[in-house]
């Protein structure tokens, strides 16, 4: 038994997280908190083990599938009564039965729940146990904290802990006893804005009696925005229903007097006195809490605080500029997590600073923003890759009063704005962009500047796999680090990136002149398919090879679906593949495979992410997919399908240019930048595979030497290095000593950030910016977003966000958040895409007009909005999408 008085910070594994937090609050100077004491885990503890059977119950909950609805309910219903049943031992009672006597025998109490997995920074656990108010007498308050130690294992709880990685033997559950107050007003105060995540902004919402009837969704209250000690809005809601108290314990829900109805529950000073207090407990805890407060009289009463874990974190600086922040993952398809090694290996890559916040990189174009030539460049290029983006900046600048405005020649940093890094207009693949300030010049349209390329690409990659073979220890780290450098060079070569940009821009040539003279849209989506050199559309087509080759045998092919069934990982089923009938044959070819694209994957720009080599079952699906969906010889057949019908665009459109004036000088024109736009079109994505394949190089050594500091007993397991930045996995390669406590904490904060959402503009004010599309032209209710790939399609919907649960049949629209190369295999089964993130130049735009697929990128929450299997109409030419049913 401890009091608040007893409790700060550190006792979070005695009183769980609301206790603690409860504890710091009794701290801080000018801040009322209701008193009261905590009954511990220690006590929670002692009454677990006395439940009979508790192991064989927690074992079965900690098996179960998250999304088993029926089986938790029941398992957990038969948990909770059984800890209810339990009685509470002797000292207990009379520890809790002396704590009453010094605070009030008679008084009213609250009996909250207070887990030690509650009221976290990185997770809330927020309504997943139980409180219990106005209770009053010593029997009462024990038949409740009995409760709150089953509230544990409710149904929401348990699943919350499932999906969330908690082990439910892990997490202990305090009770909190706190003396009520019974408030004339009362509500919640959130010291950032929760639907903005402005960290300027407050908020606070308000109504009559206690703040349950808040909470729980009972009535809906005043709403005020305060910054700078200042209500900016205030929203007067009619409340016509309060919780209150109840004479005989508990409370009860009554009607609010009609002339109290649409009276504001606080006064303006009220608001700013409550909004200062707020901050001076959020400074106290070091980040944006969600505070429940109480109103009696004239004073203000905080009962409970918590950090608001849905914010998205904003990058630090020692500043005290304003800042903008363009997320490099939307422009590089890849906005989920990167851990550490990840991240830092990402910035050694690419010569732009960026700025690092929840797992995830930015790009401050705030300097660029400043001066007129900078801004121009900025907006220009992003409105080519991403109008949110556009807009969410253009949002930023029409407020006149964030960013500065200087003239050009005061801002060195003006040129560097233009395609920031890892933009999509850029094309090479971490940043792509020329040097700050350059232009491509012209190069001829040749398609052996192409071939060239690439054979010094691949040269380059295969002297690195024969010089770092035998290196360890600080010689290896060096040697990578000495090898990013020439990863740069091949990058960011002048050549490379004329001709990305010569593909590029003839690709812009056409649709413009095109729609101006003939009135023909994105015609250069058809004019695009089937071109050559592009590595990551050939690797869609070849593993429909793959499939031609095991197709025949039906030993082989079933030996498959078992592997998908019993969820093998790994690659030893390829070994097992030799003893069936074709078995041989098909290792073969699927091992051909992964020597050519075995180093791609999900989310490949992460060093850290599990590669095609590494675990060959994620293909295995696909590969079913393409046995059953298609016929032998497809591969061949998509390509020139695709080779045949840009010859027919071709001829049709030059044939319509000739009829119009100076039709022959058009024709011409418009026959040399379809020659230009073939020629290098395909090679924008060969810099990408190159940087992969060096990386996947760069992952395979560093393993080796993870598995000599785990031998060394130097590392836990090979998989810390992924949560130690390069120069930090340099140190302890060094020196064969490492901070096991860093390791612990960066894995504990990654698995925070992958439920992060991350915005497309972020400012340092914490503000996420969304951006809108500025549009009339869609149909009522349709889906907008960006056309990037001509056509029209309607079929089925299946919302993939795990490329290993592919589920596809030919005709499927594909929906999903992202696309980076990995998705291409999927590719040649749909009939459409339709995508949360993307701009014209990003990879599922391109392999989508290759393969001649309407699409749509772009289009904000469409993973949410779509349902799977629900008939849809993408219009990849107008950039939006109809759902039919």
């Amino acid at each position: 038994m401890l009091g608040f008085e007893q409790i700060d910070s550190t006792n979070v594994a005695d009183v769980g997280g609301k206790g603690a937090h409860l504890g710091e609050l009794s701290r801080i100077d000018g801040i009322r908190v209701p008193d009261g004491f905590c009954v511990t885990t220690d006590a929670f503890r002692r009454v677990l083990a006395e439940v009979p059977l508790i192991d064989a119950q927690l074992d079965l909950l900690s098996r179960v599938e998250p999304d088993d609805h029926a089986a938790i309910r029941t398992l957990s219903a038969d948990v909770r009564s059984a800890v209810e049943g339990v009685a509470v031992p002797d000292d207990l009672v009379a520890a809790i039965s002396e704590s009453l006597a010094r605070l009030g025998e008679q008084a009213s109490y609250a009996v909250r729940s207070s887990a030690t997995a509650e009221d976290l920074p990185t997770a809330s656990f927020a309504g997943q146990q139980d409180s219990y108010l106005n209770i009053v007498g010593l029997a009462a308050i024990l038949r409740h904290v009995r409760r709150c130690w089953a509230s544990l294992f409710t149904e929401r709880a348990v699943t919350y802990r499932r999906r969330n990685g908690f082990d439910h033997r892990k997490v202990r559950m305090a009770v909190v006893v706190q003396r009520m107050v019974f408030p004339d007003a009362a509500g919640i105060l959130f010291t950032a804005d929760p639907v903005t995540s402005n960290r300027k902004i407050a908020t606070v919402e308000a109504g009559w009696g206690l703040g349950e009837a808040l909470v729980s969704g009972l009535v809906t209250g005043d709403v005020y925005t305060v910054r700078d000690d200042r209500v900016v809005t205030a929203a007067v809601a009619t409340k016509q229903r309060f919780v209150q108290a109840s004479p005989g314990g508990g409370t009860r829900d009554v009607p609010v007097e009609p002339q109290r109805q649409a009276r504001p529950a606080l006064t303006d000073a009220q608001v700013v006195r409550l909004v200062r207090l707020g901050r001076r407990i959020e400074a106290h805890f070091g980040r944006p809490q969600d505070i429940e407060w109480c109103l009696v009289g004239d004073d203000f009463h905080i009962v409970q605080s918590r950090p608001i874990t849905t914010l998205f974190p904003v990058p630090t600086t020692d500043d005290q500029e304003n800042h903008v922040y363009i997320s490099v993952g939307h422009q590089q398809m890849m906005t989920d997590a990167m851990k550490p090694l990840g991240l830092s290996l990402w910035q050694l890559t690419t010569p732009r600073p960026m700025h690092e916040a929840g797992g995830r990189l930015f790009v401050d174009v705030a300097p660029a923003l400043a001066t007129p030539a900078g801004r121009a460049n900025i907006l220009g290029t992003l409105g080519k890759s991403d109008p949110l983006i556009l807009d969410a900046l253009q949002t930023v600048l029409d407020r006149g009063d964030f960013i500065r405005s200087l003239p050009d020649e005061d801002s060195g940093a003006a040129p560097a704005g233009a395609a920031p890094a890892g933009s999509a207009s850029a094309g090479a693949a971490p940043a792509g962009a020329a040097p700050a300030g350059d232009s491509p010049a012209p190069i001829e349209t040749d398609p052996a500047v192409v071939t060239d390329l690439i054979r010094h690409n691949q040269a380059s990659v295969a002297t690195l796999r024969r010089e770092i073979q035998g290196l360890s220890g600080p010689a290896l780290l060096d040697f990578i680090l000495a090898d990013i450098a020439e990863l740069r060079r091949i990058l960011f070569d002048r050549r490379s990136f004329q001709a990305i940009m010569a593909g590029m821009e003839a690709t812009w040539w056409l649709n413009d002149h095109l729609e101006a003279w003939l009135g023909e849209k994105n015609a250069a989506d058809a004019l695009t398919q089937s071109v050559p050199h592009n590595v990551t559309s050939e690797m869609g087509l070849a593993l429909l090879d793959v499939a031609d080759t095991i197709r025949p045998h039906a030993d082989v092919v079933a030996f498959l679906h078992r592997v998908v069934d019993e969820g093998r990982e790994g690659d030893g089923f390829l070994d097992e593949l030799a003893g069936l009938a074709g078995g041989r044959e098909a290792r073969d070819a699927i091992r051909g495979y992964l020597d050519e694209y075995g180093m791609r994957c999900a989310g490949e720009i992460d060093i850290t992410r599990t590669r095609w080599s590494e675990d060959p079952v994620t293909l295995v699906p696909t590969i079913l997919g393409n046995v059953k969906n298609f016929e032998p010889g497809a591969g061949k057949r998509h390509f020139e399908q695709g080779l045949q019908e840009s010859r027919r665009k071709e001829q049709e459109l030059l044939t319509r240019l000739r009829a119009l004036p100076d039709g022959e000088q058009k024709a011409e024109e418009t026959t040399r930048m379809i020659d230009r736009v073939r020629t290098f079109a395909g090679y924008r994505e060969y810099p990408k595979y190159g940087m992969v394949s060096r990386y996947f190089v760069y992952k395979q050594a560093l393993l080796r030497e993870a598995d000599r500091l785990v031998r060394s007993g130097i590392l836990r397991e090979k998989e810390d290095i992924f949560f130690l930045r390069f120069e930090e996995l340099q140190e302890v390669v060094r020196t064969d000593d490492v901070d096991a406590e860093l390791v612990r904490a960066r894995r504990e904060a990654f698995r925070s950030y992958e439920a992060l959402t991350p915005p497309r503009v972020l400012t340092s004010d914490g503000e996420a910016i969304t951006g809108q599309y500025r549009r009339e032209d869609a149909p009522p209710g349709a889906l907008a977003g960006l056309p990037v790939s001509a056509g029209t399609v309607e079929g089925r919907a299946r919302v993939v966000t795990d490329i290993a649960r592919a589920d596809l049949e030919a005709g499927d629209i594909l929906v999903t958040a992202y696309t980076d190369p990995s998705w291409t295999p999927l590719f040649v089964t749909v009939a459409g895409l339709v995508t949360e993130v993307g701009g014209l130049m990003t990879h599922g735009a391109v392999i989508a007009r290759e393969y001649g697929l309407p699409a749509v990128v772009s289009v904000p929450h469409a993973t949410r909005l779509i349902r799977d299997g629900q008939r849809i109409r993408v219009h990849g030419t107008d950039g939006y999408v109809q759902i039919l049913d």
